[in-house]
């Protein structure tokens, strides 16, 4: 079955479910689809080792694994992992907190650096493809399905 027969088939099913089910499945969809072909853009990483380092770039200082799990919304076993596999490939370096030695930050290599850096030359970079999957949406669309996701997220963490 191809994507365009899914998607007819998850318009005719889709009367026949809550259309808050029907979203929660469509993300699912969404992360999954979106996952494999990251995964064959990257080709040297996976999507959610970037995704990682996407999120260490975001912290204001080199998180630890407790602030890196919060921020990507995964457990710490699943983090370690995906930190442990960057490390092992050169892309991130784990060292001790100078103020407690029992915490470790995770810092972004120059090979880490260089890859994104030869990520945003190439064409089409991250930046062309994001744009190609949002093309066509407007930002008042945009904006109410991240204030959307926001809420589900804040409804998601109070359970």
């Amino acid at each position: 079955m191809n994507y365009d027969e899914a998607m007819n088939m998850s318009k005719v099913e889709f009367g026949q479910m809550p259309p808050q089910a029907f979203l929660l499945g469509l993300l699912s969809a969404f992360d999954n689809r979106y996952q494999a072909a990251a995964d064959n853009y990257f080709k040297e990483i996976t999507w959610k080792q970037f995704f990682a380092i996407i999120c260490i770039n975001l912290c204001k200082e080199p998180p630890t694994l407790n602030d890196l799990s919060d921020v990507m919304g995964s457990s710490h076993q699943n983090v370690k992992q995906i930190l442990l596999k960057l490390e092992s490939k050169g892309f991130v370096s784990m060292i001790p907190d100078e103020k407690d030695k029992r915490k470790q930050r995770i810092l972004i290599t120059d090979k880490c650096r260089e890859f994104c850096r030869e990520n945003d030359n190439q064409s089409p970079n991250s930046a062309d493809i994001i744009g190609r999957i949002f093309e066509g949406i407007d930002e008042k669309n945009l904006m109410a399905t991240i204030e959307t996701i926001m809420h589900m997220e804040r409804n998601l963490s109070e359970l």
